[in-house]
């Protein structure tokens, strides 16, 4: 033997007592875990898991208060609190001036000039699987967002190999929470309910999508909602809790279909329930009927996650769930009102109609032209650009013409609601502009330089032409029937969401302490081995993860044939003593 090789003998007799094999920490590339599920509920406060904790079953929402990584004092840092902007934030780690995403609609006049267009509208693509004789509508994409998620870059760094996946009953949760380079993202069609795709993704159904719809399970879903007759399933069973297990039962058959888990790389599920935010904007967050909707929704993931246990290789131990929501939720203004607070709400339709007048009486006194346009909510207020061009008024000129003219119409609308009160009784609650901003003030950074105005900042976006946003006081909000209610505002009731992980890197625990949404795209990331999303503003959240030498991941069992067996059986017995 060379003295070359026997130095090099040597040395590996010197390191073989040294374990070199790699800790079990989390690497996608070693599908460590199997699978990630990212659990987003729509429009889901945090205080709901406080509040009803002793009604949760042991492995519904206790998997993560109980058996995993829990963080209560989660806040978005931005104002515009709707579902498109919340389902991006979780997906690409950044807020709406990273992802582009301001809203769940806006006006593009290049695109419609009678209608607002959704956040992922793409009339380039077709849907894919609408029922025969349905009104052909756009497909859809993820053309607006900016920004790359989790999911793509999982995507990008396995070469592809990676699966990568978005399901919802909304075709925007499906979509801006997956990404760019999604295998497919599946959402319902609101008339049948029926999972639908767009070509964006693929030229038709796979066939175990067909199945699923043509299995009757849309018919059960129906029957158990009590809809039996509907022909509006978004609308009507999508906000029971019938609605939930449907989705579920497709996001199993989307599992087992695609095989995911089962890869030699980590696999990656987006799943959003919306029935939540279907029933709460009808009921309120504080309503009995939110409250049996949570509880309902506990007992699904329950027994979801106990199906996850039996049908990913591994088990439970092999996959990681974050869970987050895409939004809170503010207190019914009917109910807030009766407490004392100045829960008012604004008449809209009326406001764009005085403002209109307005700017009239301003640039074109006598005439009646479309300054504001129509079919829109707030914070965002899109101005008609081709209007304000026509009569030689610049983006500055009219945004600020806008907002100086909005403070006396909300000063109006107070005084028209004292007017009707009756003498010696309690003044019912006042509309307040707390504050506005112009888009060329929100663009050029022209913010008061406080914790709000970085919430503002966060909150820009390019897309929707020329705006004005609006910020009312707290709890007061367009004009919601009974108790219901909504969200869009920087107040904490519409920021405040939970956070929370489950899987073999997390330590159990309670972690409190102010941290975002931003923070699970991030931390996935840096777990997986893969490049944080292109714009993420956010944090690892190592507080909560264990060293990477405690971390274990269960092993398939090595599988010997018999004539393996026994030729190293035969070989051992030759061997000299």
């Amino acid at each position: 033997m060379s003295k070359l090789k026997r130095s090099c003998v040597l040395l590996l007799a010197i390191l073989l007592p040294f374990n070199f094999a790699p800790l079990a920490s989390a690497q996608a590339y070693e599908a460590h875990p199997k699978l990630v599920v990212i659990l987003v509920i729509d429009q889901f406060r945090e205080d709901y898991l406080e509040r009803y904790r002793a009604d949760f079953k042991p492995r519904g929402f206790k998997l993560f208060l109980d058996h995993g990584a829990y963080f209560p004092d989660c806040y978005y840092d931005y104002a515009n609190t709707e579902t498109a902007p919340g389902h991006s934030t979780i997906g690409t780690g950044a807020y709406t001036d990273g992802h582009g995403i301001g809203g769940n609609e806006w006006w593009d006049l290049s695109r419609s000039k009678d209608h607002p267009v959704s956040s992922v509208d793409d009339e380039r693509y077709q849907l894919v699987g609408m029922p025969a004789g349905e009104a052909t509508t756009p497909g859809a994409s993820p053309r607006n967002l900016l920004a790359s998620t989790v999911g793509d870059e999982l995507r990008l760094d396995t070469k592809g190999q990676a699966k990568l996946f978005g399901v919802s009953l909304k075709d925007r949760a499906a979509i801006l929470t997956s990404g760019a380079t999604a295998n497919a993202a599946y959402w319902i069609d609101h008339t049948s309910g029926r999972f639908i795709t767009s070509t964006y993704y693929l030229p038709q159904l796979p066939d175990w999508v067909t199945s699923f719809d043509n299995s009757g399970r849309i018919e059960q879903a129906k029957q158990e909602s009590g809809y039996a007759d509907t022909k509006q399933f978004y609308e009507e069973v999508g906000r029971t809790p019938a609605g939930v297990s449907y989705e579920l039962d497709f996001a199993k058959a989307l599992i087992q279909n695609e095989q995911l888990g089962k890869h030699d790389v980590t696999d990656l599920l987006t799943l959003s329930i919306s029935s939540t935010d279907l029933l709460g904007h009808r009921f309120g967050p504080d309503s009995d009927e939110q409250r049996q909707m949570v509880d309902m929704l506990d007992t699904d993931l329950d027994g979801f996650f106990a199906w996850l246990d039996k049908n990913v290789d591994g088990g439970l131990g092999n996959v990681w769930i974050a869970l987050s929501a895409d939004h809170g939720v503010a207190p019914s203004p009917a109910v807030s009102a009766q407490l004392g607070l100045n829960a008012a709400q604004w008449d809209m339709k009326k406001v764009i109609d005085d403002l209109n007048y307005a700017i009239n009486q301003k640039f074109s006194p006598g005439e009646k032209v479309v300054y504001i346009l129509p079919h829109q909510s707030l914070p965002y207020l899109s101005l008609n650009e081709p209007s304000f061009q026509r009569a030689g008024i610049n983006e500055q000129e009219a945004e600020q013409a806008v907002q100086n003219a909005i403070e006396p119409e909300i000063e109006s609308l107070t005084k028209k609601a004292e007017s009707k009160a009756p003498a010696m009784a309690k003044l019912p609650p006042r509309p307040i502009l707390y504050r506005s901003y112009t888009r060329q003030q929100l663009a050029a950074g022209q913010l008061p330089p406080t914790d709000f105005g970085r919430i503002l900042a966060h909150s820009y976006s390019p897309n929707g032409g020329w705006y004005v946003m609006l910020v009312p006081a707290a709890f007061q909000m367009g004009p919601e029937k009974g108790t219901g209610t909504t969200h869009y505002t920087p107040y904490s009731y519409d920021r405040h969401v939970p956070l929370a992980f489950y899987g073999a890197p997390f330590a159990i625990g309670t972690y409190h302490g102010r941290v975002g949404p931003v923070d699970l795209a991030a931390t996935l990331a840096s777990l997986l081995g893969v490049n944080q999303p292109s714009a993420s503003i956010g944090h690892i959240l190592t507080q909560a993860l264990k060293p990477a030498a405690a971390v274990t991941y269960p092993r398939k069992p090595v599988v010997r044939s018999r004539s393996t067996t026994h030729h190293r059986a035969a070989a051992a017995a030759k061997k000299p003593e």
